[in-house]
């Protein structure tokens, strides 16, 4: 392979005949890119983990590990996912393009270049690689602040990571769209992220907050939704963070929203989120059996706090898995208890 220059951008340019990684190289050289080359799709593979390309040109007709291979490949690793892939081809028939489309090409150039086409696709996938990589930057601290506030709190456990999952299973059952699975996952990870902002006086108290502890508890909420609303990624997570302690019967906070004014994404977190408090140990409750947290859903129901057909959707979907270890008995834990004594705080 080629030298690396570290300033600039990276192109890999992969193609078993070198009269082809010639002319590309030579084009893109003068462009004022740092061109790598490799000859088969192993050796591109390789130069991937090795250089971290910002763009690979990507020949489809190659002997052994042909061009599309590679690219599933790449587009199924976390690390290399984000990379633009551009086929290059002789080829310009339909089914080739299907099956770059299905591979998860970003692009498609034909055989010989066209010097002035080839600029422009390259410097327009360039620049948005790097778009991407500042987005998932940002994201990346949103849930490293995340992880962070659960820290905070040793008797939270794992809850952001069974949120996540739940949600996933959850949504599968209701038959939730891609996107909104996403958001419910997210959400686990980030509707507590307001948190950040509350002393850990209050935070972190196992008495009972006062009135105005709890009014600074209720912040938390609204503190999230300022962290991430810049980004446009959390367009849906942001309903969740906002929501979460809205209640069916409008007693909840921060806006008393009634009924399907709550978003129905935030009404299946709700749920989750609830039942995955219930069952796991606190400060000040024990792990509740998987019976005895789908009661105290359903109670809360009777008292106009929860989505009655969606708690009974959750309920046949937990008692359709596989049943949980016994745990303590239930104790007393009265859906009449003030707001700032509930389980989800």
């Amino acid at each position: 392979m080629n030298s690396i220059d570290p300033d600039l951008p990276r192109i890999l340019v992969v193609d078993d005949h070198p009269s082809s990684r010639l002319t590309a190289v030579a084009l893109l050289s003068v462009e004022g890119y740092n061109v790598l080359e490799a000859e088969s799709g192993v050796a591109a593979l390789s130069a991937v983990l090795e250089i971290n390309p910002d763009l690979i040109l990507l020949d489809v007709m190659m002997p052994g590990m042909d061009g599309f291979e590679v690219c599933r490949r790449l587009k199924q690793d976390e690390q290399t996912r984000l990379i633009p892939v551009v086929f290059i081809t002789a080829l310009n028939d339909r089914r080739s393009r299907i099956l770059g489309i299905e591979a998860g090409a970003d692009d498609f150039l034909t055989k010989p270049f066209d010097h002035l086409e080839l600029s422009a696709r390259v410097k327009s996938l360039v620049r948005q690689k790097q778009l991407n990589e500042d987005l998932e930057h940002s994201e990346q601290v949103l849930f490293s602040i995340a992880r962070t506030v659960e820290s905070r709190d040793p008797n939270t456990g794992d809850h952001c990571e069974r949120l996540a999952e739940l949600g996933r299973v959850f949504g599968e059952f209701l038959n939730l769209s891609r996107s909104q699975i996403r958001d419910l996952a997210w959400g686990g990870y980030l509707h507590d992220i307001g948190k950040i902002g509350i002393p850990d006086a209050i935070l972190l108290k196992t008495d009972k907050l006062t009135d105005a502890e709890w009014a600074i508890m209720q912040q938390h909420v609204l503190i999230g939704e300022q962290i991430c609303k810049p980004l446009r990624t959390m367009r849906g997570v942001i309903p969740i963070i906002r929501h979460h302690h809205e209640r069916w019967n409008g007693s909840g906070y921060p806006d008393g929203l009634v009924g399907d004014g709550i978003p129905y994404i935030v009404q299946i977190f709700q749920v989750i989120d609830i039942y995955d408090a219930l069952t796991n140990e606190r400060s000040y409750k024990p792990a509740f059996s998987q019976e005895e947290a789908l009661k105290i859903l359903a109670a809360e129901v009777r008292g106009g706090w929860r989505n009655p057909v969606l708690v009974e959707q959750f309920t046949a979907f937990i008692s359709a898995r596989k049943p949980l270890t016994p745990t303590p008995t239930l104790s007393a834990l009265k859906l009449s208890s003030p707001a700032h004594s509930s389980v989800v705080s």
